[in-house]
């Protein structure tokens, strides 16, 4: 992994780090399958209850995502994205898939990242400013990862995006602003008992955090949310884009794909500045 550099303005920067570093400890690999086994366990035995059949289904699992990345760091971002693609192989695994893993990833991924660059407190929810912080963490992430799967099954003509982002936007929503709190209560004293928190199993040194990360907060909540509106715009056809006339053909294929790609970049930059 090479060191970035930017004119001696940037510190040493490795965007996402602490994505590699962990799989140097063995404690964060259990961590990881862990994580995963959990997170696969709970989403199977809701596949035979699809909203969108072979695409999504009824997902209260999509709670764990959250708490996993509060607790765990990194290894919560992977184990959500590789329990995801397990539980895939009950049912919905097939070429979106890819885009299932990914979407996944951000909700273990941006939790941790954004808690840590704007509060130094246990992500305990209680006072007003916290619970404000933690329910715009899961708006975020839960538009993040519909933005990402919306995108890429709607590019591949798949499932519509206004019907695949929405679901995944709404479900993550309501799952995780009820659930996840309560797990966080129940789980985090014991864990920190436990010395299992990722800032008690990974080195200072082996976790990122970017100089910009409060910048890259704000780049990758602007670049998830305003992909998710401008989506929906697009593909109601509420908004002109006289610049992809040519994609009408195409029932707005490319005409979603290509009018994403600016949100979509624009949230990838804030991702690697955290």
């Amino acid at each position: 992994m090479h060191i970035i550099y930017l004119s001696g303005i940037f510190p040493e920067v490795t965007p996402m780090k602490d994505l590699i570093t962990m799989w140097k400890s063995t404690r964060m690999i259990v961590l990881t399958a862990v994580c995963a086994a959990i997170y696969a366990a709970v989403l199977i035995p809701f596949k035979p209850i699809p909203i969108i059949p072979g695409a999504t289904e009824l997902r209260p699992a999509n709670a764990l995502p959250v708490v996993f990345s509060l607790l765990f760091g990194p290894a919560g971002a992977w184990g959500s994205a590789i329990g995801n693609l397990i539980g895939d192989t009950f049912g919905t695994l097939g070429p979106g898939t890819i885009f299932g893993f990914f979407g996944n990833l951000l909700l273990g991924y941006i939790p941790y990242k954004f808690w840590n660059s704007w509060s130094t407190k246990k992500p305990l929810p209680g006072s007003f400013l916290s619970w404000a912080g933690f329910i715009s963490i899961v708006i975020v992430n839960s538009a993040a990862c519909a933005l990402v799967i919306g995108w890429g099954l709607h590019l591949m003509g798949l499932v519509p995006f206004v019907a695949i982002g929405n679901v995944i936007v709404i479900n993550n929503l309501i799952v995780s602003v009820i659930l996840s709190p309560i797990f966080l209560f129940a789980l985090y004293q014991r864990v920190e008992k436990w010395g299992l928190l990722y800032t008690d199993v990974m080195s200072g040194s082996d976790i990122s955090r970017g100089k910009f990360r409060k910048v890259g907060t704000i780049l990758t909540s602007i670049g998830a949310i305003s992909g998710m509106v401008y989506g929906n715009l697009i593909a109601l056809n509420i908004l002109d884009q006289p610049l992809f006339e040519f994609s009408k053909s195409f029932s707005g294929q490319f005409e979603i794909g290509i009018g994403l790609i600016p949100p979509i970049i624009l949230m990838i930059l804030g991702l690697l500045l955290l």
